[in-house]
Parts: C-alpha cells; structure tokens; sequence
C-alpha cells in the first residue's frame, strides 16, 4: 500500500474532460524515474488506450526537470550487493513502457521543458508530438556513466540525420530546445510562458486526431535560431568523423578534422570520447548502428540483453565504477577496465549482443489495433 501510495503521489494525474495530464513528481531527485513510477505509468497508458473517453496524454515534469533519466542508485545498490537480476527487472519495465509508448495507439505530447536524459527521453521520445521549451537541456549521457543510450535510443538516435545519432550517443553532447527540434528529436519549439495556454486550448479540443492536434502546436509554435558553434551547423563534418566504421577511427578522423578547422567543438568532442568508458562506445556504436535497420520492438529486445550483461558485469564492472565517479563520490575519475579502446576486442563486444543465460529475452506485449503511423512517429 505504501508503495502505490509513493507512485501515486510521484505521478500526479489531472483529468480534464477527454485530455489526461500526467506529471512527473520527483523534483528533488529531478524527476528520475523509480520503479514505483515506471509501473505506474505503464498502468496508465495501457488503461487509457482501453478507454474511449480519453482522447490525449500529456506527459510533463514539476520543477526544473522533464526527467534526468532513470533512478540508478538502487540499480547500484542492488548489483552490489549480487542482486544484479533485481536491476534487470527494472529494465524489463522500463523498455516495456517505451514499447507501449512507441506503439501507442493515442496522442502523446510530452512537454519538455527542462531536463531530458537518458530514461527521460525514453518516456517522450517514442511519443507523437515533444515540445521543447528555451529551458531545454537534452543528453543521452550513458558512455560517461559505463551504460549505453538505451530506452529505444537505438531506435531513435539512427534516424537523426547522417550520423547525428552516434554523435549525440557517443559523446553524450547536450542539446538545447532548438538543436532538439533542427534535428527531429522534438517536433515543436514552444516559449514557456505559452505553455499554460497551450495546455488550456489542449484540454478543449475533445479530439485523438493527429492532424488536428498538429495545427493547435503549430499555431504555438516558433523556429528559433540556433545558437553560434551548434553542432547542427557541422553536420557536414559529423557525417565524415562519424560515419567511421570503429571508435578508434572515428577519433582518428576528428583528430585530422581539428588540424584542418580547430573549431571547440571538436577538441572537446574528442575529449568527451577520450573520457568515456571504452566499453561503452563500443558497444554504443555498434548498437546504434543495427539499429538502423531494425523496429522499435528489435531494438528494445537487443538493448536488453546488454543491459543484463550490463548489469552481471562479467565483461566489464565499468557501470558501477562510472556511476560511483560521477554520481556518488563524485570525483568524475573512473578508472575503466578496459582502459583502452584496442583493449575492448570485438569478440567482448559480441558478448553484449547474445543472450544472458540466466535471463529470458524481454517478452514485449502484443499490440493490436494501432494505426501504422504509431509504428514509428519520428
């Protein structure tokens, strides 16, 4: 009871006529997404789609969040203590709620006005409408933490444009609101101050028609300037550096690119590189790079598996060891094991992509009766 309580109160629901608004309640812990809150939301979508009545979800954050990711600290505590298994039952929530997102037969429009990381991005990205506000702040900042981008970020991130994609989930770059909506990742650029009223003429329209919620956002909407040095400007370069086929060629292709143009931008993405977990740029890119040729679903079940290996850490602990540099005592010095990206040989990689024998793949709910356009929304 206590449990269903706390995510009661961690998701604050609002009913207004045929528009559900769903909003995320942890401010403190800039909304990071528990296991309480994941089961909660699953509970929601999947009780609404089965209702006539509601029409639209919107989905947004209290405080200065949307959502800075997943709540990893009792993923860590659990690994820790050998309950790696309670840590992939997290996951196999989280990817489901993706799923069913992705595959949502009904509106959602996720306002994203704040932070966006990581599990934050799962919950809104897969949806069919993300406005991003002037306090936007996007990352999928996995390789820093020893994890990879996951939560469907196969998926999206490999329909960016060119190789956008395996440049924001590798170097875990941040993106402001109007670098979200340049590059798809949002699909409406919107001031704050207009959201209220955004929101109140959302509430009146009484209708699930895509179309017709896409003029009321439009009429809101603005298509700001990017800012000076974005990497939205350097996609010509992005695509050269990263479309690489390995890591190490990738740095060995910016480290050129700096001699011939000594932008910022590229020093510190190859700073950015040089810092992260070798293991996990590796099998970030490889990652990324079948997702391009995959659905949702494939992507979902791939990414868990990882995830377990992730989590038994018989490859690699480098999970625990960046988590506890950058987010417990926070020295920001993981010492990565591998140390080296020529030391994470491809046949370590191809561990991650085959079945944890303990663990069952993620068995994913069918979905029936949802229009094609719900398949993919980006």
């Amino acid at each position: 009871m206590a449990v269903e309580m706390a995510s009661h109160s961690q998701v604050l629901v609002e009913e207004k006529t045929s528009v559900r608004i769903l909003t995320l309640n942890r401010p403190k812990q800039l909304n990071a997404l528990c296991f309480s809150m994941i089961s909660r939301l699953l509970q929601l979508f999947l009780a609404y789609e089965e209702n006539p009545n509601v029409k639209l979800i919107i989905l947004k954050g209290q405080g200065r969040a949307f959502c800075a990711g997943g709540d990893v600290p009792p993923v860590v505590n659990d690994i820790k203590q050998g309950k790696w298994r309670l840590g992939a039952d997290y996951f196999s929530d989280e990817y489901t709620l993706n799923y069913v997102m992705a595959t949502y037969s009904k509106v959602q429009i996720s306002i994203l006005n704040g932070i966006v990381m990581g599990g934050g991005a799962g919950v809104s990205i897969h949806g069919r409408f993300r406005i991003a506000t002037e306090n936007t702040v996007f990352a999928m900042p996995e390789t820093e933490l020893g994890l990879f981008p996951d939560v469907g970020a196969s998926y999206f991130l490999s329909r960016l444009p060119g190789f956008f994609g395996e440049y924001v989930g590798l170097t875990g770059t941040r993106l402001d609101g109007a670098e979200m909506l340049a590059c798809g990742l949002a699909t409406h650029f919107i001031p704050s101050t207009k959201l209220a009223a955004l929101e109140a003429d959302l509430c009146r329209i009484g209708s699930s028609d895509p179309n017709f919620i896409s003029k009321i956002l439009d009429a809101y909407s603005q298509h700001p300037d990017l800012k000076q040095g974005s990497g939205c400007y350097r996609l010509d370069a992005i695509d050269r550096c990263f479309s690489r086929r390995t890591v190490e060629e990738i740095i060995s292709s910016l480290e050129r690119e700096v001699t011939q143009e000594p932008y910022d931008w590229i020093s510190e993405t190859i700073e950015a590189l040089k810092k992260a977990s070798p293991a996990s740029l590796k099998i970030s890119l490889r990652s990324i790079r079948e997702g391009r040729s995959q659905e949702v679903g494939e992507c979902l079940i791939r990414e868990y598996r990882m995830v377990c290996h992730v989590m038994k850490g018989e490859i690699s602990k480098d999970f625990l060891e960046g988590c506890r540099a950058i987010l417990i005592d926070r020295d920001r010095n993981p010492k990565w094991e591998p140390r080296r990206l020529e030391e994470m040989k491809d046949s370590m990689v191809d561990q991650y992509f085959k079945r944890v024998e303990e663990r069952e793949d993620l068995k994913l709910p069918k979905r029936n009766n949802f229009p094609a356009s719900a398949i993919s929304k980006l």
